[in-house]
């Protein structure tokens, strides 16, 4: 039996998740990790125990976004760890704060072929920030600590840290408590002069438009970002999709972004998502402005537009939203530019009433519209304020992401990965548990982890996700139909008969089956899956048909003006 009264690395790594603030951890349990079980045990963190271990690492992500605390997920070597590793890359896109601890072989018997010995650091160091291999029981909670300031420094993002069970199990001698303040990153900021620089830019532009990256999204820095476009009375838009200037949640942004003169990219990467700054990135002689904290976006931006980057600053994004907004001068007026840009940004696809009310109140086999789909959850979540809505897969996934919400939104980002939507449902029922939390997702995003709806209803999760069914992998088929032809289709249907609803209800949630859609079937089965008290999962026969495109018409009004 185990000695209790000696502190060991397990409790070092507790102690330093305590001063971090964390009260939640997502784990898949294992051979390795089992000691750091078992000092969890009285630490008053909450342990979440998960059926698959890319699981934890999405609920991690989600409970990141949501509460600003790291997102902390634990498994164990081997297979466990190379299941965790497919997850990070979503969390790297998304640039969320995350800490991937992983049980590993014993030091005492590496290069003998131990139980699971694998070269983990070699394999995470391509899709985390940074990966390590604990030493000691003495410095394994300062590796921690290290690894937390990485995760938020900077750009932010997922790091991992491997575990040795004799690292975790072997006595410690220095019992030191670690302070909060320890934890926290050192910040690049942004110089009162630099922040004039960009205010002068800004001023000096007819159309100017900023473009933030997800780290700035509305769900993790509430309303800075709007701020500061009132400030300087620029449209301000966070970029978070991999659809980027296609993004149907920002409708025609793309006519902005083909009009905008001066460009102010704030930790926004030059990659796909803004066209490589291309032709639909700025009018032909438009100038960029760019803050980062990394220096290599910097010189991709200026690999791609050269002369017309005039400013190139190196500090945190969050340092630069308090600095510019700390200048406190309001932009020339640009009322019809900003007029504009709003309703640009609203611009959906319209959906003729013969393809929504017409089809559904006949309850015709072909289903409900996907745009109808998500317009009734979206009167959903407006009805509680703070609603967290969940968005993930491909076609489907687009139609729900342009609905309208102003709360918390976790989406599958900018990494194009699907499969994480009951995960990060979970992790957004645990972190609010006060407000429903809407899941919108396609069939083949469902069968990912539809184990998980044990873990939500063990958990005491509570959420509505609403399955998109078109018995397709659609987004695949719709590149088959455009790229090949209608005779070219082929290998991406599923099963017409597969019932994800009774599957979950098997799994301790609640089931619901709309088969031939329909407003009033939809409806009424929301309301039981609202009223069961259970993860609940509303199975819902939609069209088969493409993510929506919204129209540009051409340069915005006030190119004339």
């Amino acid at each position: 039996m185990a000695d209790n009264s000696i502190s060991n690395g397990a409790d070092a790594i507790v102690d330093v998740l305590k001063a971090a603030g964390v009260r939640c951890i997502f784990s898949l349990s294992g051979n390795q990790i089992m000691p750091l079980y078992d000092a969890l045990l009285d630490s008053g963190i909450r342990l979440v125990h998960v059926r698959h271990e890319a699981a934890a690492v999405y609920m991690a992500e989600a409970w990141a976004q949501l509460t600003g605390e790291p997102g902390v997920a634990l498994v164990t070597a081997g297979a466990g760890f190379g299941n965790a590793l497919g997850a990070l890359i979503s969390a790297r896109a998304s640039e969320t704060p995350l800490i991937l601890l992983s049980g590993d072989s014993p030091r005492s018997q590496d290069g003998m072929g131990a139980f699971q010995e694998l070269d983990q650091v070699a394999m995470a160091a391509s899709v985390a920030k940074s990966a390590r291999r604990a030493t000691a029981s003495n410095t394994v909670g300062d590796e921690l600590a290290e690894a937390i300031r990485t995760a938020r420094a900077g750009r932010p993002g997922p790091v991992h840290l491997a575990l040795p069970v004799d690292v975790l199990a072997g006595p410690r001698t220095d019992v030191t408590k670690p302070d909060a303040n320890d934890l926290l990153p050192e910040v690049q900021t942004l110089s009162a002069a630099d922040a004039s620089a960009v205010t002068e830019f800004l001023h000096g532009a007819r159309y100017p438009l900023i473009l933030a990256g997800p780290a700035s999204s509305p769900t993790r820095i509430s309303n800075r970002l709007a701020q500061i476009g009132k400030a300087f009375a620029a449209p301000a838009i966070c970029m978070e999709s991999p659809r980027g200037l296609r993004d149907p949640s920002l409708g025609a942004v793309i006519e902005l972004t083909r009009q905008a003169d001066r460009i102010l990219l704030l930790g926004k990467s030059a990659d796909f998502t803004t066209g490589f700054l291309g032709p639909d990135m700025g009018a032909p002689d438009a100038q960029f402005a760019m803050i980062d904290p990394d220096g290599t976006e910097i010189a991709r931006a200026r690999a791609r537009v050269g002369e017309r980057l005039r400013i190139a600053l190196q500090a945190d994004v969050a340092s630069a939203l308090q600095a510019l907004l700390a200048r406190g001068t309001r932009g020339p007026d640009r009322h019809q530019w900003l007029a504009d840009a709003a309703d640009a940004l609203s611009r959906r696809v319209a959906i003729g009433e013969t393809e929504t009310e017409t089809e559904t109140e006949t309850g015709e086999s072909r289903g409900m519209h996907p745009a109808r789909v998500a317009e009734l959850v979206s009167l959903r979540l407006g009805q509680v304020e703070g609603s967290v809505l969940v968005v993930d897969g491909g076609e489907f996934g687009q139609w729900a992401q342009s609905i309208a919400h102003d709360g918390p939104r976790i989406i599958n980002g900018v990494s194009g990965a699907i499969g994480a939507g009951p995960a990060y449902a979970i992790a957004a029922s645990l972190a609010r548990p006060e407000v429903p939390v809407f899941a919108l997702m396609g069939d083949g995003t469902a069968g990912f982890l539809l184990a998980e709806y044990e873990t939500a209803a063990r958990a005491g999760a509570r959420f509505v996700a609403v399955i998109g069914n078109d018995t397709r992998w659609n987004a695949e088929h719709q590149i088959q139909l455009r790229d090949f032809g209608e005779e070219r289709t082929h290998s991406c249907d599923l099963s017409p008969v597969a019932r994800y609803d009774i599957a979950a209800a098997g799994l301790g949630a609640s089931g619901e089956h709309v088969p031939h859609g329909g407003t009033a079937a939809l409806n009424a089965a929301l309301d039981r899956a609202l009223a069961s008290g259970k993860p609940a999962c509303v199975d819902v026969r939609i069209r088969s048909i493409p993510a929506p495109v919204v129209p540009s018409r051409g340069p915005p009004p006030a190119a004339a003006h």
